[in-house]
Formats: C-alpha cells, sequence, structure tokens
C-alpha cells in the first residue's frame, strides 16, 4: 500500500531476524518502531532494540498469522505504518488491503499486485502477454478427471518430466516434481492436498521440467511515479527441497545475458504495475544462458543483504521511502555490482540427518567472525534456546571479496572463526562446500547437492570440540574470558 504521507512509526509485523534487521533501519531514519510477539518470543533479541513491544497472543505462529490483531497492535500503539518482513503476511493482499482501509501505510506493493502476482498462474498470463519467455505450462488443472485427463495431454504433449505447482505457493513450497504419466495420477492428489493445507487453496498447475537449470532474481525498486531500476542479479541455485542455501551476487552469467535479463525483470514490474521493492525470478539453461520467467515475490528476500554488499543500497530504507511517495534518487553507478558477495544462513540443523531442526537445544557458545567485508545478521548469542516453534535461522553471514576467488576464502575464513556449541550448525556443511573444487570454480546449478553428496561428509564434532577445548585453555591460561566483553 503506499500513502504518499511521511511516516512516523512503524510496526514491524514479524519476527526473529528479520525484525532486528528492519528496525536498525527504521531507527536510523529517526522513527518509531513498534516490535510485536507471541509468548513463545517473550524473551527474543529484536524486542530488546524497538522502542515499543506489544504481546499480540499465546502462539505459535497463529498470531503473526492474524491480520486484525496486526491492525489492533498498530493502532495500539500509534504507528502509522507496518513492514511485513518475509514469510507470515508478507505477501497476503488482504494484509495490504486491511492497512489501506485502517489509513496505515503498507510498506511494499499494493493490494491488487500482489493477488496478482501471487497467483502463479495469473502472473505467467501478465507475462506471456508482455512478450516475456515463461516455461511451457497449463493454467489452474480443472478438479476432477477432467483436470487429470488435461494434465496427461500435456504430459504427452511436452514431455516428463514435470513440475506440479500450487498457483498460490511461495518458499519453495507447493513443489512436486513428476518423472512419468503413473506418477502423475499419484501426485496430483497429492499436490492439491498440500496447496490447500500450505496455502488454503488447492489449485495447481504444470510447467515443463528445465532439466539442471541455475535460479537466477534480479532486484528491484519501482516507485511511485513510474521509475523502476534494478540493483543487479543473485544466483540461488544450491537449494535443498527448493530452499534457497546459498545466494551469490552477482550471478556469473555474460554480461549481455544479464543485462537482457534484468530490462526483462524491470519490463516484467512495468506491466505488472509494480511498486516498492520486489525480486524477479528467473530458471536459466546452463548450457544456453536461454532463461524463462518463474515467478516475482512481492516481498523484501532472505537474501536482500547479499545485494546490499554489493550496491551500499539500504533497501529496506528505499522501501519506506518509496511509500512516502520519494522519487528514486539511486545514482546508476550504484548499479555496477563491483567483486562478489556470498551469502550463507547459519541454521540450527542437523544437514547429515535431512537438515532436521534442533529445537530446544541452548546455545553454550557462541563467537561470531569479524574483519573486512563480513555482514552478520541474525538473533542467537550465548545462552539462545532454539525455538521448537519458528524456523531454525540462526544468523544469516554476508561476505565480500573483491572476485569469487577472495570471496570463497573470507566465507572459508568467517565460518573457520564462527563458534557454536550447543546446538548442530549448517556452519561444517558450507566449509565442506567451501572445499568442494566445483564451488571453488563457481560451477553449480540446482542439482549441485544431488550430484555432491560428498559435501555432507565433514568432521563436525571434532571441529567443535577443538576449537572449545582452545577457547577454555585461553581462559585458563589468562584468568580471563577474553570473548566476555
Amino acid at each position: 500500500m503506499t500513502t504518499g504521507k511521511k511516516i512516523n512509526k512503524v510496526l514491524v509485523a514479524n519476527r526473529g531476524e528479520i525484525a532486528l534487521r528492519l528496525i536498525r533501519t527504521i531507527k536510523e531514519l529517526g522513527l518509531g518502531s513498534v516490535a510485536v510477539y507471541e509468548n513463545p518470543d517473550k524473551e527474543a533479541l529484536f524486542i530488546r532494540f524497538a522502542d515499543d513491544a506489544i504481546m499480540i497472543g499465546d502462539g505459535p505462529r497463529k498470531d503473526y498469522l492474524d491480520i486484525d490483531r496486526m491492525i489492533w497492535a498498530a493502532r495500539k500503539s500509534g504507528a502509522d505504518a507496518i513492514h511485513p518482513g518475509y514469510g507470515f503476511l508478507a505477501e497476503n493482499p488482504d494484509f495490504s488491503s486491511a492497512c489501506e482501509k485502517a489509513d496505515i501505510a503498507f510498506i511494499g506493493p499494493p493490494p491488487n499486485v500482489i493477488h496478482d502476482l501471487g497467483n502463479k498462474v495469473v502472473a505467467r498470463k501478465i507475462m506471456k502477454k508482455a512478450g516475456i519467455p515463461v516455461t511451457p505450462g497449463t493454467g489452474n488443472l480443472a478438479s476432477g478427471e477432467e483436470g487429470i485427463k488435461d494434465a496427461i495431454e500435456f504430459g504427452e504433449k511436452c514431455g516428463f518430466p514435470l513440475m506440479l505447482k500450487a498457483s498460490s505457493g511461495g518458499g519453495g513450497r507447493g513443489i512436486r516434481k513428476v518423472e512419468d504419466k503413473k506418477d502423475l495420477l499419484v501426485q496430483i492428489p497429492l499436490a492439491r492436498a498440500e496447496a490447500l493445507h500450505a496455502f488454503n487453496d488447492d489449485n495447481i498447475y504444470i510447467e515443463k521440467y528445465i532439466e539442471n537449470p541455475r535460479h537466477v532474481e534480479i532486484q528491484i525498486l519501482a516507485d511511485q511515479h513510474g521509475k523502476v531500476i534494478h540493483l543487479g542479479s543473485r544466483d540461488c541455485s544450491i537449494q535443498r527441497r527448493h530452499q534457497k542455501l546459498i545466494e551469490i551476487a552477482p550471478a556469473d552469467l555474460p554480461v549481455d545475458v544479464l543485462e537482457s535479463m534484468c530490462e526483462t525483470a524491470m519490463l516484467a514490474a512495468r506491466e505488472s504495475g509494480y511498486i516498492n521493492a520486489g525480486t524477479v525470478e528467473f530458471l536459466v539453461d546452463p548450457a544456453t544462458n536461454k532463461f524463462w520467467f518463474m515467478e516475482i515475490n512481492t516481498r523484501l528476500q532472505v537474501e536482500h543483504t547479499v545485494t546490499e554488499m554489493l550496491t551500499g543500497v539500504d533497501i529496506v530504507r528505499e522501501q519506506i521511502m518509496i511509500t512516502q511517495g520519494e522519487h528514486l534518487k539511486i545514482p546508476e553507478v550504484r548499479f555496477h555490482l563491483l567483486g562478489k558477495a556470498i551469502q550463507v544462513r547459519v541454521n540450527a540443523e542437523d544437514p547429515r540427518n535431512n537438515f532436521m531442526p534442533e529445537g530446544g537445544k541452548r546455545v553454550e557458545v557462541y563467537q561470531s567472525p569479524g574483519g573486512p567485508g563480513i555482514r552478520l545478521d541474525g538473533i542467537a548469542y550465548q545462552g539462545y534456546k532454539i525455538p521448537t516453534e519458528y524456523d531454525s535461522l540462526l544468523v544469516k553471514m554476508t561476505v565480500r571479496g573483491h572476485n569469487w576467488e577472495q570471496a570463497v576464502q573470507r566465507l572459508k575464513r568467517a565460518l573457520n572463526d564462527f563458534l557454536i556449541v550447543g546446538p548442530k550448525t549448517t556452519i561444517p556443511f558450507y566449509l565442506a562446500i567451501c572445499d568442494e573444487p566445483d564451488f571453488q570454480k563457481g560451477e553449480f546449478n540446482t542439482s549441485y547437492l544431488d550430484t555432491h553428496a560428498e559435501v555432507f561428509d565433514y568432521p563436525e564434532n571434532k571441529r567443535e570440540i577443538a576449537k572449545l577445548s582452545q577457547l577454555i585453555a585461553e581462559i585458563h591460561a589468562k584468568k580471563i574470558n577474553p570473548y566476555a566483553y
């Protein structure tokens, strides 16, 4: 929702590291900040940084998804704007619409844009009309036998494998690969049930499966006055179950391909009437560099920090300025991405056990890295208890180097300097990736983890125990804990 009015106080309708990241920029701008929280988050770090904090319910999760509670909290606190962050209500057009009705600025796109682009079938129609390449696919499949018949006909025409997708899907959810006709008959009812459970909508459609593509996205900004710009590309190909693990900026593609992709992304934004920050996502054939539109995320991305590291642009700041009706004033020199940046998501998970979350465990020792070209966005600290009710993200670490080789070296050094004792984490997993030859050469696509099983073979316990022993020895020798201050 865009109002053009001066904003004075912003309610952050989210939790965890993204809530803290938003609060920091809000405070830099001299605006009031309001955190909301459910009871399991009552001791969370982000609450301590906000000017005001309001408990919205016992949770878990349901109150962060309650539009009426968010509007109530904004009115109670005197907030005249709401930033949704990512996840929860961030891509819910009803939330944007409710803010509009309550005369509260929604820091994001208008409700009609969120609605249209949130439906993958509608979004594909908009792009096809604009002449933007999309993968071959269907509209929403009809229910019952008619939909099954149409799905089989599409599979026989375009060939298997296929991708079954929830029309309202997002965040990597509601996606199923289908190998053949027999598998299609099994997967359709399962996909409908999954879509209904996750998105309260059982509409599904089919896309032709692109073998081992790269997943590349373009960060865009659009103001209320018709100006659209891009902030370059990100490669998000290294994933597990369609969930991103490592994000790299910019993508390593020929200059003409990147320029074409950026122009296409800006065209997509204009054709959809986009306002505020967004991300246009593409699939890229590594052999030919041909690309296809996949979707537009109508929110701030988890990986926005990797773009910020290269451009020096505070995307959240720009979101707030756009919502106030200001013109985009970023000089073009900032669009030229110098160097290479890599972001990893340090989660309290066990990668060797299907990334099982470590909820309920405490962080007994927390020693974070520092030095040139390193940024940390997180909520963990010594004594932090991993929540069982929410996601297991501890901290996002972003590093920057003047080229790919230095960025990888810096990432490896920072990971080795990172000490988290208590829960298992993804740190040793990322260290193994840093030593993997294809990654070091910058050669990867969405099948990377499937084809590089060796990155799961790492000596996790020995590493943490050795570093902890070294820390204890240092404390005994110096009679002081060097990390206690």
